[in-house]
């Protein structure tokens, strides 16, 4: 491989509803060194067809608890934890119980809770200040109320998981201390639940996945059972929260896009795939892999041993897949995006995802027809030395 000066990763955008410039700058090459916040060394894969071809190869790992992987940064391990094997069998095996209990048809069964949701929100919103900021309004209580829900999670609870995740996902914002005696709440609270609803079961994930441990031949094992547990508390709503105020802000920068959809809301699935595609959120961080054996990579050879970072955002911008892809299209056909992986890390929550923002888009559409951005798209500030990297507010006015 080349021995050129790595560049610092994620990159910087021009501004909040942007790419990065490197995006269309580095795609001229299969593979490029990068910089992570830890200050340890990757390699990033920039085009779409070898970064699919690095999310499903096994000799692509993501276990990081190797003594030589890179860190994604100093004071938070984040998603490696070493008493859990990130990788096939081990990890088809727990990733095969916990979908059990995470089913399409459960997903589906809350359309109705999400709508009733939404409604009450959007409800919420319209009668109180205008202008109101969709982030606190909308997209992060309607996210954190779903999770809950689907978890068994009680209402009077939710407050705290907002500063649990805000310090698990930091990449600089908080100090080590202060992460480890968030997760130290998180684990005691998620333990104390999951007796509860081992005792007393319901329908909920948590119940559901106690039942997985209890009764199946391969159940999952305490120690994974909480795991689990606490990661889809942790990581459930952020997202989509973040993604559900990029998905407002983004229509609402563009009238053009807006007016198609007033005209035809049919298209809401497919403006929900276009969003999805501008990977707005933090760059492909939480991607990074440690290679196991040699692999080539558009004829390059990455060593055995080499921390690697398959680029998602880039691959999603890839001119010989997407047509005119730094163009926002809430028309755009075939839109066979990245955003949510492929192969054995394809997200569990994708489908509940997509069920959120589809229904507050189309909530948003027919309640609001004067809906509009009540600060400039460019001057938003986003959320900083954190994994996803959300919209600080959303103003917007009808």
């Amino acid at each position: 491989m080349s021995t050129e000066q790595p560049i610092p990763y994620p990159f910087p955008r021009p501004s909040a509803l942007e790419v990065p410039v490197e995006l269309t700058s580095l795609r001229d090459r299969p593979v490029v060194p990068v910089v992570l916040p830890s200050g340890d060394r990757a390699v990033l894969v920039t085009r779409y067809e070898d970064v699919r071809s690095v999310l499903t190869d096994p000799r692509v790992s993501r276990n990081l608890n190797r003594p030589d992987a890179a860190r994604m940064t100093s004071n938070n391990k984040m998603f490696q934890d070493d008493r859990m094997d990130p990788d096939p069998p081990e990890h088809t095996r727990v990733r095969r119980l916990v979908m059990k209990a995470f089913t399409a048809t459960m997903v589906e069964n809350l359309r109705p809770k999400v709508q009733e949701i939404v409604d009450e929100l959007v409800t919420k919103m319209e009668n109180g200040p205008c202008p109101a900021d969709v982030s606190e309004s909308l997209a992060f209580p309607l996210s954190i109320r779903v999770i809950c829900d689907l978890l068994g999670v009680p209402t009077e609870d939710q407050d705290r998981f907002r500063g649990w995740t805000d310090r698990f996902l930091s990449t600089g914002k908080y100090s080590g201390p202060e992460i480890g005696a968030a997760m130290a709440e998180i684990g005691g609270y998620m333990g104390r639940l999951i007796e509860t609803r081992r005792a007393h079961p319901r329908d909920d994930l948590i119940s559901a996945l106690t039942q997985v441990h209890e009764d199946d031949d391969t159940r999952l094992s305490e120690y994974e059972l909480h795991w689990w547990c606490r990661l889809l508390l942790l990581v459930g709503y952020e997202t989509t929260a973040s993604q559900i105020g990029y998905l407002v802000a983004k229509v609402l920068a563009h009238p053009d896009q807006l007016a198609r959809l007033r005209e035809d809301p049919s298209l809401v699935p497919a403006a929900v795939e276009e969003v999805l595609r501008w990977k707005l959120l933090n760059g492909s961080l939480s991607m990074l892999r440690y290679v196991t054996e040699d692999i080539e990579i558009g004829g390059v050879t990455v060593p055995k041993g080499t921390s690697i970072i398959p680029a998602v955002e880039s691959a999603n911008w890839d001119e010989s897949v997407f047509s005119c892809p730094h163009e926002f299209d809430v028309k755009r056909a075939y839109n066979y995006h990245l955003t949510f992986s492929v192969g054995p890390h394809f997200c569990i929550g994708a489908s509940l995802a997509r069920l959120e923002l589809q229904i507050v888009l189309d909530t948003l559409l027919r309640r609001f027809p004067r809906l509009r951005l009540a600060a400039p798209a460019d001057g938003m500030g986003r959320s900083e030395g954190t994994l996803i990297g959300g919209l600080l507010e959303i103003p917007v006015e009808w």
